[in-house]
């Protein structure tokens, strides 16, 4: 046992994955949100628990009035419009609030002489991010600029969709690479952006929506985070809120991408959370692994897909879980006994969701439910 995990340490230092990173965002102003909530009221009640479930959030806010709701969203933005169990459109409203008083800091920040030039330059990209999300039509789910921040954005319906489609992204997720110009398909945002096009393509009588959810603390790079389940055991508690909190009766589809299927895989572990009974479907691209040696082993009765595509590097890391270290086997595996999808046209390991591969295909074609045409191996 003692040289089977000096090898896998061995592996880890020569592919990067022990480098140091920090762990943990710094406190900011979602604390200070957070204590005001808990001493607040309305109407005389007291305020839901920020961690309560939210079919008990959800009771809370039926019983106000339309103003009161508007009333908290207005004092309390950076709590109501993260918080599982608010109306969906609360919420798009509460997270303008929030993202307009973002800008408004991180631009005051732009001209702090107390900062450094860099971080002077840290507030401007912030402040353009912040700007971007708020153009006319984005539906903003979730936003905390806390630290590196999370944020998570929805595209369709949501309220009426048959079929929701949920991106789960792996390290270096944060609000500023929630997005990107340049190498688009590789964010949450173009990632989800592609294959929601692509389902409307594949099945355009079906109502879609589809959910770019980078609302957990992601690694950063391919240090111990990675190699470790930390992170994604709380990524998976926050995942589950989220989809219990869901609206309407859409059936859900998982499309998790390297140390997100980590996330996925902690979600449907059943260890301490358990995926509503509404995921048909978990597809994991690029995996190092969902810490779980077989399919079977998940407690889900969703259909679990896996695909890998030509040249990434993630086939090269060690697939086994060892001294708190990896994520299992490898989900391709035959033995792993997922349904195998083919990835024909994607490269490295950030090109599954580019338009006109045969991953976007396949995954397209599960989102929507339409299986007769997804391409196994």
């Amino acid at each position: 046992m003692l040289s089977a995990l000096a090898v896998v340490l061995v592996l880890l230092v020569t592919s990067g994955w022990t480098a140091v990173r920090d762990r943990h965002p710094e406190p900011g102003t979602r604390t200070a949100a957070l204590l005001a909530w808990r001493d607040g009221r309305i109407g005389g009640r007291p305020l839901p628990a920020p961690d309560a479930a939210p079919r008990l959030v959800a009771r809370f806010f039926r019983g106000l009035t339309g103003t009161q709701q508007d009333r908290l969203a207005a004092r309390h933005p950076l709590v109501v419009g993260n918080l599982d169990g608010v109306p969906v459109a609360l919420r798009y409203r509460a997270n303008r609030i929030a993202l307009a008083r973002a800008r408004a800091a991180e631009h005051r920040r732009t001209t702090d002489e107390r900062l450094t030039e860099e971080g002077r330059h840290e507030a401007t990209r912030r402040m353009h991010r912040f700007a971007s999300l708020m153009r006319a039509g984005r539906r903003i789910l979730a936003f905390d600029p806390t630290g590196r921040g999370r944020a998570v954005e929805v595209l369709g319906d949501l309220e009426r969709a048959q079929r929701v489609s949920v991106v789960v992204p792996g390290a270096d997720t944060e609000l500023l690479t929630f997005e990107r110009t340049h190498r688009r398909y590789s964010a949450p945002v173009g990632m989800a952006r592609a294959l929601h096009h692509r389902e409307r393509a594949t099945a355009p009588r079906v109502r879609t929506a589809t959910v770019a959810w980078a609302d957990y603390t992601a690694p950063r790079g391919v240090g111990v985070d990675a190699a470790s389940g930390e992170l994604a055991a709380a990524g998976a508690r926050r995942l589950v809120s989220f989809l219990e909190s869901l609206p309407g009766r859409s059936t859900v589809a998982l499309f998790c991408h390297s140390y997100g299927s980590v996330v996925c895989g902690m979600a449907a572990g059943g260890r301490e959370e358990r995926l509503p009974g509404r995921v048909t479907d978990i597809t994991v691209a690029g995996s190092p692994g969902m810490r779980a040696d077989r399919a079977d082993e998940l407690e889900t009765g969703a259909r679990i897909w896996a695909m890998r595509s030509e040249g990434d590097w993630i086939a090269d890391v060690p697939y086994l879980e060892l001294g708190g270290l990896g994520h299992g086997a490898d989900p391709l595996s035959p033995a792993f006994g997922a349904h195998r999808l083919a990835a024909d046209g994607a490269t490295g390991h950030t090109g599954y969701f580019e338009p006109g591969t045969g991953s976007l295909a396949n995954m397209a074609a599960v989102g929507t439910g339409a299986y007769h045409r997804v391409d196994e191996l």
